[in-house]
């Protein structure tokens, strides 16, 4: 495994994946240009967090909040996704919260390195972690995704007890 952490595929519905067109995407954002012309086109989305994802090439890319995390990624594998929020501070953006809220992906609290890459990458003032940490386990009983609330390992669906370790892809 290289710097990058580990890639994530897929797993919500496959429906939502199955609409997502050649050129979809969330909007590329590779550099501090590229962010600048963004967010001058957002000043009404700016109340509410922006779906993000970044991809596998270490990039992020951004799409309004409603928006499926597959559909921002362009149906590809990402090495994280959540959403983010950012503020006017002083003469600069920020980040002010992001997390890995994303049930589409269900990606570890360990991908915070490349979103903290990508964010670094486009000069972004950001916070030194997930503002919002969110982990995620799928049922090993009746494979549904679970949410894990206050260090509760139970799954919401069958009751099951949900492993310790991230398993949220079947396939890894």
């Amino acid at each position: 495994m290289s710097a990058r952490g580990r890639s994530y595929r897929y797993v919500g519905p496959a429906e939502l994946k199955a609409v997502v067109q050649p050129g979809d995407g969330g909007r590329r954002i590779g550099s501090a240009a590229d962010f600048d012309s963004w967010i001058v086109e957002q000043s009404a989305e700016l109340a509410e967090p922006f779906t993000f994802v970044v991809g596998v090439d270490g990039v992020l890319r951004l799409a309004p909040r409603r928006s499926e995390h597959v559909a921002c990624a362009g149906g590809d594998m990402v090495l994280s996704a959540g959403e983010i929020s950012f503020m006017r501070e002083a003469d600069r953006w920020t980040v002010s919260e992001v997390s890995n809220q994303s049930t589409g992906y269900c990606p570890e609290v360990s991908s915070w390195a490349d979103v903290a890459r990508a964010l670094d990458a486009i000069e972004l003032r950001r916070p030194s972690g997930f503002t919002h940490e969110v982990v995620f386990r799928r049922c090993p009983h009746c494979q549904q995704h679970n949410i894990v609330r206050e260090d509760d390992f139970v799954c919401v669906f069958c009751g099951s007890d949900l492993p310790a370790a991230w398993n949220a892809d079947p396939t890894v």
